[in-house]
């Protein structure tokens, strides 16, 4: 695709920067539920229903953002998106309407995720980095952006304290804007031409080839799950705790270590990659969820309990990432990876639709998040299963493509 890539060092950097920026701003949303439901007199339905939109925006235009990043380069996607982003954040602190801000947390910021995330700075890993490291390359990127949530959530629950809500939105909306630079970083020669690179395949001849491929069906399922557990720990955990009589710092320090053990968690799963098979890794990181969260429900629930599962939820938390990228670069190559991700994390969002929305919709209805945590704990089982029978091994094409 291009005769020098982009070196490792530079590729690794910037494009940790950037996740460590975009997922670290995301993973603290979670904090604004009580603050901001008290003061607009909103029930937790209006702010879940918004953060589901977010995450199905965000998984819906991860296709498109992946499909303009292949042909172009990430650069303009990623540029694009942190300007949005900030838009989203600015309207997220100042409309007072429920579909107003539905409309800027859900639909805006989530088209800005899915502009400045995984999917696209996947593409450039795939791209520039050799198929021997790069399961490797994606966990350090994977890592970067729970070393954002680790970062950036504890920072986020003091400008709430300190400024108050809406002022901890506006500056990170400055913030947002950070990832311009950063994304110039990333800039591919050999994609910043007059037009879009030449692949054997065509888009929808890549689309097709995939969704006929049992494997890719496979992963996908896998994926919803993890998009539902995740999403409804991250943003209902906290006023989980807080029904239950913790300090809300407690929440600030799950979150927090959530993201600091998943830097190594994801980095683990991305080194175990290059040595294990994927399927293998996948499986155990579903099953092993499961068991945490049955533990932590039958535990008493105390501040070290919190964190002994924060902790072990981290190591678990989106060390999922590196080795499903990697399993489809590994199957397809990597002309279509940043698209094929896309699909592959759309189906994420919607798993994470369901688990925040659900989260919200059910607490409202009985007063409780019981049934929601028991969905969660079924389908990690799932999720286990349906990994198992995934083939890793490149897919065989009568006309040879870039890999």
């Amino acid at each position: 695709m291009q005769t020098k890539p982009l070196s490792l060092s530079q590729v690794l950097i910037c494009g940790a920067a950037i996740v460590t920026l975009s997922m670290g701003i995301r993973h603290g949303f979670g904090l604004w539920l009580q603050p901001i439901t008290q003061a607009q007199g909103w029930g937790r339905q209006e702010f879940a229903f918004a953060m589901a939109i977010q995450n199905l925006a965000w998984g819906f235009m991860g296709i498109f953002a992946g499909m303009v990043a292949d042909k172009f380069g990430a650069f303009r996607v990623i540029t694009v998106g942190a300007v949005i982003y900030s838009v989203g954040l600015l309207g997220m602190a100042w409309a007072t309407d429920p579909w107003v801000f539905a409309l800027f947390t859900g639909v805006i910021i989530g088209t800005a995720q899915a502009g400045t995330t995984y999917a696209v700075i996947y593409g450039v890993i795939g791209r520039n980095v050799p198929a021997e490291r790069r399961s490797w390359a994606m966990g350090v990127a994977a890592a970067a952006g729970s070393f954002g949530q680790f970062l950036m959530v504890p920072v986020e629950g003091m400008l709430i304290s300190q400024t108050g809500w809406q002022t901890a939105l506006v500056i990170l909306a400055a913030a947002a804007l950070l990832i311009v630079p950063l994304a110039w970083g990333l800039r591919e020669p050999a994609l910043q031409g007059s037009g879009p690179v030449k692949r054997d395949q065509t888009i929808a001849q890549a689309l097709q080839e995939a969704f006929r491929y049992p494997s890719f069906q496979l992963l996908m399922a896998g994926y919803f799950v993890c998009g539902f557990q995740v999403v409804f720990i991250g943003v209902h955990m906290p006023s989980y705790l807080k029904d239950h009589g913790l300090a809300p710092q407690v929440a600030s320090y799950a979150l927090a270590l959530i993201g600091l053990f998943n830097v190594f968690g994801t980095y683990i799963a991305g080194s175990l990659g290059q040595k294990m098979a994927k399927k293998n890794i996948l499986a155990s990181i579903y099953a092993a969820r499961s068991v945490a969260i049955v533990v932590f429900l039958i535990a008493p629930l105390t501040p070290t309990s919190v964190y002994i599962f924060s902790a072990i939820m981290g190591l678990l938390w989106l060390s999922t990432v590196p080795p499903t990228n990697a399993a489809v670069a590994q199957i397809f190559g990597v002309a279509h990876l940043s698209m094929l991700s896309g699909f592959i994390f759309f189906s994420h969002q919607i798993g994470s639709f369901m688990g925040v929305w659900l989260g919200g919709y059910l607490y409202d209805k009985t007063g409780s998040y019981d049934m929601v945590w028991y969905l969660a704990i079924a389908l990690g089982v799932f999720a286990a299963l349906v990994n198992l029978p995934v083939r890793e091994s490149p897919i065989v094409r009568k006309t040879p493509q870039a890999a």
